[in-house]
Order: C-alpha cells, then sequence, then structure tokens
C-alpha cells in the first residue's frame, strides 16, 4: 500500500475511535510533555503481520514515536513473547493503542490462519491463494498479511483479470458465448479465467481459449478427471467452500491453486495486549 492511501485508511480508523477527543487519555495526561515507553504482546501463539501498520499508527500521532519489532512480519511468535515496543508521547501511546492493535491483531491473525492452510499441503505443488472476500477498505492490507503466511495473492480488483463465474456465462448465453466477447473487448495480456462445474464445462472453456479454469464446488474426483483432461495446458484453481478440514484431499489431486476465502472473511484476530511500561515526566 502505497504511504498515501496507508495514511487515509489510519486517519480514518483514528477519526472513527477518537471522535471529538481521547477523554480519558487527555484527563489524566493534559500535555505532550510526558513521554512513555510500552510493549505489545501476543496472548496466544501465531504469526506476525502489520508491524509496520501499527508502527503508521502511533507516528501519526506523535510523528516522533519509535515502534520497534521484535518479530518480523512473516515470523511466528509464541504466547507470551513481546512482539514490539513503542516509545513516544504517553498520551499518542494511549490514544494510537486500540487501532494500532486492531490492525496488528487482525492481520496477524490473517497471516497465521494462512500459515496453518500452507503446512497443512506440506510439500504438495500447490498455491494457497486468497479471494476479494475482504474486509471493505482494507484488501491491500489484508492480502498483505496473506503473503506474510506464505499465500499467494489472487486478483486485487476487478480490473486486474477476467474471471468469468456463473451469472457471468448466464448473462452471455454460456462459455463459448462470454470468452468470445471477452477476446473482442480486452487485450492478450488480461488473463481470462472460467468458473466451471463439471468436465463438460472444462472442455468447452478449454477449445474457446480459456486462460485458466475455476474448478467451482468439485468433488476431488471430478477435479481429478478435469486435470487429466486439461494435461497441464493452463492452470487448474479448485474453489468453493474448501475448508481446512477438506483442503488436503483438494491439494492431492494435483490443481495448481486452492483458494480459500475464510483466509480474510471469518479469520480470528491474533489477541494482542498492550502495557505501558516507562513513564517520563
Amino acid at each position: 500500500m502505497n504511504p498515501v492511501t496507508l495514511n487515509r485508511l489510519i486517519e480514518t480508523a483514528l477519526e472513527e475511535d477518537l471522535g471529538w477527543g481521547d477523554l480519558s487519555t487527555e484527563s489524566v495526561l493534559p500535555t505532550d510533555e510526558v513521554r512513555g515507553r510500552a510493549s505489545i504482546t501476543s496472548r496466544v501463539d501465531g504469526v506476525i503481520a502489520g508491524g509496520d501498520i501499527a508502527g503508521a499508527c502511533f507516528r501519526y500521532l506523535d510523528p516522533n514515536a519509535i515502534y520497534t519489532p521484535l518479530v518480523p512480519d512473516g515470523e511466528r511468535c509464541q504466547t507470551g513473547a513481546r512482539v514490539a515496543t513503542v516509545e513516544g508521547s504517553a498520551r499518542a501511546l494511549l490514544s494510537g493503542e486500540r487501532v494500532a492493535l486492531n490492525f496488528l491483531a487482525r492481520l496477524s491473525g490473517i497471516a497465521t490462519a494462512t500459515r496453518r492452510m500452507v503446512d497443512a499441503v506440506g510439500d504438495l505443488d500447490v498455491k494457497i491463494i486468497d479471494t476479494r472476500k475482504t474486509t471493505p477498505g482494507l484488501r491491500a492490507i489484508e492480502k498483505y498479511a496473506v503473503r506474510m503466511g506464505g499465500g499467494f495473492n489472487h486478483r486485487f480488483d476487478l480490473s486486474s483479470a477476467v474471471l468469468l463465474k456463473e451469472n457471468h456465462l448466464r448473462a452471455a448465453g454460456g462459455i463459448t458465448s462470454a470468452l468470445h466477447a471477452v477476446h473482442a473487448r480486452v487485450g492478450h495480456a488480461v488473463l481470462v479465467q472460467v468458473e466451471v462445474v463439471d468436465l463438460a464445462g472444462v472442455r468447452e472453456a478449454l477449445e474457446a481459449g480459456a486462460d485458466a479454469l475455476l474448478l467451482d464446488n468439485m468433488p476431488p474426483e471430478g477435479m481429478r478427471e478435469a486435470i487429466d483432461f486439461v494435461r497441464g495446458r493452463i492452470p487448474l484453481e479448485a474453489s468453493g467452500g474448501i475448508s481446512e478440514e477438506t483442503l488436503l484431499a483438494a491439494a492431492d489431486t494435483g490443481v495448481d491453486l486452492i483458494s480459500m476465502g475464510s483466509l480474510t472473511h471469518s479469520v480470528r484476530a491474533l489477541d494482542m495486549s498492550m502495557i505501558l511500561e516507562a513513564i517520563c515526566r
């Protein structure tokens, strides 16, 4: 995320939390002269992501704040581990605490869930990828968290690639007519992926010039039939309701990619806390 966009995101989050003033902090610390140091701790095992964003929250309130990551993004932490320290205006530390922890906890939760899925498939030659089922406004940083967990990103937005799903195919009158319309509209450098539900769809999409196929809610035996038919000519992505329990069965089929909306749409945030350790008046 570029700095302008990141600052706008942080500004919006802080504005939401601060309202017209932090009554608690401003009551006990009426000036910015008091300096403080705090540590951020993870209460559970996980993978860290979002350290730079948490630090930027504090620096937005105090440009001289110093955020020091002790566990870098993409690295595992253990229960009770100090993952970062932050020094600066005590008012900035207290007022920015919740927003910084919200970003850090959610992104670390995404990274942790992604790493668990990546570890589950082991050495199988398959990539775990995300979807566009992200929190509105947070897509760029949530997809960053997926990468920190060892996963990969699907398209970032609707302009990144063509993905013809069920409703597009219905609107166009079928796979072949939809692909003909797309090829007449977009340049050769744009990836065109088609969602298919059975072997007949696989055959039609391949013959009509699809660059990749999304195997939607196919059982493992259906995926294997598709793989045997395509024979590596284009990438195959398994998608649709794949959970931690069904992940390995899908990966064992030999698909190239497995997309999981759960990485971002229903992830559990990592439990984090911040404790003020020192005050300098």
